[in-house]
């Protein structure tokens, strides 16, 4: 098979990053429709193997996902151009739907829109929990770590990263005792498939794909620096209370530690934006994951919105919609940049792999761990679009969320369930469905205003 022509892996990436609508299962759909069915460009095995490790990362799994498929074609320029148009369309839209919001949030219908978006959005929250629980829970030793995440997470607040260390060590243990329970997740190790990249590697092409101590350690210094000198510029010129240097520690933060998607942090991120930095007002978080949801690109743009309305809250003495748009392109720098250097450092090992047992079952229990994060986001978002008074108890240290049943709201109740039912049952378009939620959830508030 011949090479892929650069420029057309540029308007096939461009493809992707207008059309990834539907959240990271629509997306990865997506890309395997086109780069292992329609064109070949990577064979069946390979593109679960590079799914399976962006997967476990920090950061969004399909927008990785891209990247490492560009770099095994293209070395870096290629993971470059595929990961920039994943982001860059959804990051342009909302970035304008931002300044909409910044500057009409008080207009009723603008307020009467998000009402009825907000509550659908939680039913697409926990179609992506059964979704995953579909895909991730084949037997009883999966649910049983799929349980305990939650639990650890939800009751204990135990830290994400030490639930998927704690997953990945089960499922290394696990494997050497039983290994048809714990190899859920099956990794093909042939490299004879009629695709791109294994004609390529026959072909000696793609060096680039085999690991070497000096363009790690080169690689890893390389973009290390992109993501933290200029941070560490801000902190010096600003100091270190300035709102763009917080931004940046706390979104630097955030990459390292959003495993599992949007989904598995974002209840995190809504509780220190609104009650520790004052960053949002309650339920605008979920506003954010509203114009996410409705746009192409990674949910984790999300974050973008966060990044645009701190920053213009906290002007300065910049004009407040300029002073939001810096605070989104620090919130997109910090956020993405680590995605790459995740990519570009540690895919050429993660190729080196192929076919090893320990490694699929390691994945398999962590992709269990991260349905019980999912399930923990989904029931958090819950509690707090259906319910307007949620008490926060702590007994000896387990957590309790508290609803005030008396203060149920049946509109956001109603438009969810229907939402789930459009999804779920009808197969409906999610687009269509938030775009339909919307309008309904603006007309019973104008009606109730």
């Amino acid at each position: 098979m011949t090479p892929v022509p650069l420029r057309e892996a540029f308007w096939l990436w461009l493809r992707v990053g207008l059309l990834s609508f539907g959240g990271p299962a629509g997306q990865i759909a997506l890309m395997h429709r086109l780069v292992v069915d329609e064109r070949k460009w990577v064979s069946e095995s390979r593109f679960l193997h590079a799914l399976n490790y962006c997967m476990v990362l920090p950061g969004p799994e399909a927008m990785q996902l891209a990247t490492y498929i560009g770099w095994l074609l293209h070395r870096t320029v290629g993971g470059l151009i595929a990961g920039l148009l994943f982001i860059l369309p959804g990051a342009l839209v909302i970035l304008g739907l931002s300044i909409l919001y910044a500057g009409f949030q008080d207009v009723t219908i603008v307020e009467a829109l998000f009402y009825g978006i907000r509550a659908a959005v939680l039913a697409v929250v926990v179609q992506a929990v059964m979704k995953i629980a579909g895909k991730a829970l084949k037997n009883r030793a999966m649910y049983a770590i799929a349980a305990a995440a939650f639990v650890a997470i939800f009751f204990l607040t135990i830290p994400f990263p030490v639930i998927v260390a704690g997953a990945a060590l089960i499922g290394f243990l696990g494997q050497r005792w039983r290994p048809s329970t714990f190899v859920v997740i099956k990794i093909d190790g042939a490299d004879d498939d009629d695709d791109a990249v294994s004609a390529g590697l026959r072909a000696g092409r793609l060096d680039h794909t085999r690991p070497t101590l000096r363009r790690t350690l080169g690689t890893g210094a390389l973009w290390l620096t992109l993501w933290l000198g200029p941070l560490l510029g801000l902190a010096l010129a600003l100091g270190p209370a300035d709102i763009y240097v917080q931004q940046g520690l706390f979104f630097s933060t955030m990459a390292l530690v959003t495993f599992g998607g949007a989904y598995a942090v974002l209840a995190y991120v809504a509780q220190q934006a609104v009650a520790t930095y004052g960053w949002l007002a309650p339920g605008e978080m979920l506003d954010g994951l509203g114009m996410a949801e409705t746009t192409p690109g990674p949910l984790i743009l999300v974050l973008q919105f966060v990044g645009f309305m701190a920053a213009y809250r906290s002007p300065g003495l910049l004009d407040p919609m300029l002073a939001g748009t810096l605070g989104a392109a620090v919130t997109l720098w910090v956020t993405f940049t680590p995605c790459f250097l995740w990519i570009f450092v540690g895919a050429p090992y993660i190729e080196a792999l192929r076919g090893n047992r320990a490694l699929s079952a390691a994945l398999s229990a962590i992709t269990a761990a991260v349905v019980g994060v999912v399930l923990n986001l989904a029931v958090w978002f819950g509690l707090h679009v259906l319910f307007a008074d949620v008490a926060e108890v702590h007994m000896g240290g387990v957590r309790l969320l508290v609803p005030d049943f008396a203060s149920l709201d049946p509109a956001a109740s109603l438009i969810s369930a229907a939402a789930f039912f459009a999804l779920w049952r009808l197969k409906a378009n999610m687009i269509v469905v938030l775009v339909v939620a919307g309008f309904s959830g603006a007309a019973w508030f104008m009606l109730r205003a």
